[in-house]
């Protein structure tokens, strides 16, 4: 028996010490939910779990962009309906007042509401969503991705000749209520292409909308496998390492009472 090392205690408390360590690491993993708590445990995955939180977290703030994008289509949407009414009742009154059976007088009438009309289309061109103009014609470049890639999207001018045409007419002789339906008809089919291209907006905003919630989906069940812990397997290994560290505080005492007890017998 070598009593000046004690070899066996020095053992013990290495053995212990290891599962102490492990015990520390299972019980911060439960604790945290992950099982990475620190770079060593896997240094590759946390590289790859890393750039994954930064892509999701980079999707989700192009999909609140293209969610806005929809939203100012909707808006420009909403005025283009009534600015088809109006345009429609505009269209109505250049044939009232081409009426042979009219005077002037009555063409008066009928060409201040024409002119209230127009004057409604030409103040809903001066409209914005949150500052930016609804339909100056600027095409807006809309982020639909976490690397930066855009969809330009059409814009809608009310300023152009071809509504400012028909807005600007009258309808106080016959003459002009004549030119008048020619021009409010062709802004009709501006208006009636315009709102198209919104549609054809929205339909596209709302596919890339449906791809990034997919993605983001698929990334966090990506980034979810990689860092997040199994309770159930984790806490099979807490217990493990419970009882490791029971045992071996146990081991240890008995080491370190071994020599003192073959002392005691030698004297």
């Amino acid at each position: 028996m070598v009593i000046n090392t004690n070899i066996a205690a020095q053992s013990s408390a290495h053995l212990l010490s290891d599962s102490s360590n492990m015990l520390s690491k299972s019980l911060a993993r439960l604790s945290s939910g992950s099982k990475i708590v620190s770079p060593e445990d896997d240094a590759a995955g946390l590289a790859v779990a890393t750039r994954f939180d930064a892509l999701i977290n980079r999707t989700k703030a192009a999909s609140s962009n293209v969610g806005n994008a929809i939203s100012f289509n909707q808006t420009q949407d909403g005025f283009l309906k009534k600015v088809s009414k109006a345009l429609d009742r505009m269209s109505e009154l250049s044939i009232l007042s081409q009426d042979s059976t009219k005077t002037d007088s009555d063409r008066s009438l009928y060409n201040a509401e024409y002119t209230t009309l127009g004057a409604y289309v030409d103040d809903v061109s001066t409209k914005d969503f949150n500052g930016v103009n609804l339909f100056d014609g600027t095409a807006l470049n809309i982020t639909t991705d976490g690397d930066g890639g855009t969809f330009t999207m059409s814009g809608v001018d009310l300023t152009s000749g071809t509504y400012t045409a028909a807005t600007g007419s009258s309808v106080d002789t016959v003459a002009n209520a004549q030119t008048a339906l020619t021009n409010v008809k062709a802004a009709i089919d501006q208006l009636s292409v315009d709102r198209a291209n919104i549609g054809a907006n929205i339909s596209r905003l709302n596919s890339t909308s449906e791809q990034m919630g997919v993605l983001t989906d698929n990334l966090t069940a990506a980034t979810s496998r990689i860092q997040d812990v199994d309770v159930a397997e984790e806490s099979t290994s807490f217990a493990k390492f419970n009882i490791l560290v029971q045992a071996g505080t146990a081991m240890l005492a008995q080491a370190n009472q071994t020599p003192q007890s073959m002392l005691k017998q030698s004297s």
